[in-house]
């Protein structure tokens, strides 16, 4: 058995009534949606063509939803069937970030996560799945795909069928007949529209359907007599410049249109950026506290190393807070630890995290024990040169981890990119001497210590300015991460990116760390370390921006 999907976009003729009868037959709340129906509109008046598209679940027979689950809540059916129990979710939303077809969402009123799921429990007592049967044109089939004799086989036989994102390699098993490109393809009408044909795109959380603003009211094009553009009068919310345009000119001028589709929360917010700049503190001091004594570039200093032991391990506490925080059922995160799937980078990130934090959190409080002569001194003589040994491996494991997590969320392109492991070490290292320059100020440590800091904070600090350019300058593999990297360099991200992450985090300590007074350092780490965060914030919300629908 192989179940999927055929939409005969041919005969569709977009009334709505499959998104209804799921809603209906699944109990699905009010703000999200399992099926939907988008409306395209394009060409130019009056050469105008309005084309359909059932967007839901791809049932893909390679799904990295189920991949990237920690808990296997996404596991996939013997019969190909992609399934979900809310009941083991822990409401990572990992899965949402990996789906490129933006089919899956949080159900408000259990906080798990929730889909299509192929009317499974009419499937299994030998019914059609709820859209199928009330489709009044039968646009929609469904069936097993690996019987020549169904209905579903028959019709992909002799129709050419179109699927939706096959670059993504998920193979999805929802096919389309007369599939239009401007329909398939979610980024043909561009971004940002801040209306559709019969209402205004105001998101669950307030914005625009991605980032969370409200829309804006842009003015007409037009100007008056004295040279001042003027605002069109309209409904609240309704820009000025909208579908039609009135003045000198043909009318709705766009070449393509959406006109109907659902909106979708942005799944993770800023908890996820901290966590890679608390994540970067931690383990970046480790690797050079760790490595600085390993390859003997200075003699161990009880200051530098007691401080710079205690500020990593609370910054992997927080680091686990924020990780806890952000999941919609807290409570539940031991089952990563308890029932994991090991196929998922959150859950090999979990692991890292914990043997990370066990060998630093025993190595200090044994360094610690020792000073209060609670243990013999050479007891910790003794176990320091494995703890490094061991200790920076797993410090560039937790600091790597999240790339490969990242490579996992295939729905969100910019994130796929062969640099990013390198340049997660090279930001553990800039964060790390950037606290330890600021820790410096605070608690005064060994100067050999910071003699040996300070170039390794300029070497990283410039490192990390060239890997941002290789990532986000360089022309991209797809349309989806040309289009994020150009909302943070171009885009709504770009005042953040250029002067908080490139002026305030690059440039401000490049000048700065060459002072003498005991301020400039600190103020170069500092600057280093919270600027870091600007720029993880437009790393990770701006594919978030791109549409995948």
């Amino acid at each position: 058995m192989n179940y999927g999907f055929v939409i005969n976009n041919d005969t569709c003729i977009g009334c709505h009534a499959c998104s209804t009868a799921c809603k209906s037959e699944n109990s699905v709340p009010l703000g999200v949606q399992r099926t939907w129906v988008k409306s395209v509109e394009s060409g130019v008046y009056p050469n105008v063509r309005r084309s359909f598209q059932v967007t839901r679940c791809n049932h893909c027979a390679n799904p990295p939803c189920v991949r990237i689950c920690p808990v296997t809540a996404m596991y996939q059916r013997h019969d190909g069937i992609v399934e979900f129990d809310p009941d083991v979710c822990i409401g990572c939303k990992a899965c949402m970030q990996a789906c490129p077809y933006d089919a899956i969402y949080v159900d408000p009123d259990t906080n798990s996560i929730a889909k299509c799921h192929y009317c499974a429990h009419r499937v299994e007592v030998g019914l059609e799945p709820a859209c199928v049967v009330v489709c009044p044109e039968h646009a929609i089939m469904a069936g097993d795909l690996d019987d020549p004799d169904t209905e579903i086989s028959r019709a992909v036989a002799a129709n050419k069928v179109t699927v939706r994102r096959p670059e993504q390699g998920t193979a999805p098993k929802l096919f389309y007949i007369g599939g239009a490109d401007v329909a398939l393809h979610p980024t043909a009408a561009g971004r940002g529209q801040a209306t559709f044909a019969w209402s205004d795109v105001i998101a669950p959380h307030g914005g625009d359907g991605h980032a969370g603003e409200p829309p804006k009211r842009p003015t007409s094009g037009r100007k008056s007599t004295s040279g001042t553009p003027i605002r069109t009068p309209g409904a609240q919310g309704l820009p000025a410049a909208g579908p039609i345009m009135i003045g000198d000119g043909r009318m709705a001028e766009q070449m393509v249109q959406v006109t109907w589709n659902a909106q979708h929360r942005v799944a993770w917010h800023w908890p996820v950026p901290a966590y890679l700049v608390t994540k970067a503190i931690a383990t970046g001091i480790i690797m050079i506290l760790g490595l600085g004594w390993i390859l003997r570039g200075f003699p161990f200093a009880e200051a530098a190393f007691l401080a710079g032991g205690l500020l990593s391990i609370v910054a992997t506490i927080a680091t686990t807070a924020l990780l806890v925080y952000d999941l919609e059922h807290p409570l539940r995160f031991l089952r990563i630890l308890l029932r994991p799937q090991m196929k998922s980078w959150l859950v090999r990130g979990a692991f890292l995290l914990v043997a990370f934090s066990t060998v630093t959190g025993m190595w200090w409080v044994i360094e610690v024990a020792a000073r209060l002569n609670l243990v013999p001194m050479i007891v910790a003589a003794s176990v320091r040169a494995p703890a490094f040994w061991i200790g920076v491996p797993l410090a560039v494991g937790a600091a790597v981890y999240t790339a490969f997590l990242f490579g996992q969320a295939e729905g969100r392109d910019l994130w796929q990119n062969g640099l990013l492991p390198f340049h997660l070490v090279v930001q553990a290292v800039m964060a790390g001497a950037g606290a330890l320059l600021l820790l410096h100020w605070a608690w005064p440590i060994e100067s050999f210590v910071v003699a040996v800091v300070r170039p390794v904070f300029i070497t990283a600090v410039a490192l990390d300015l060239l890997l941002l350019a290789g990532e986000l300058l360089m022309p991209h593999a797809s349309d989806s991460a040309a289009r994020a990297a150009h909302e943070i360099t171009h885009g709504r991200f770009r005042r953040r990116f250029w002067f908080a992450a490139i002026g305030l985090g690059h440039v401000i300590p490049l000048l700065l760390i060459w002072g003498t007074d005991p301020w400039s350092p600190a103020l170069a780490g500092l600057a280093a370390v919270w600027n870091l965060y600007h720029y993880e914030y437009c790393f990770v919300m701006a594919p978030q921006e791109v549409p995948n629908s």
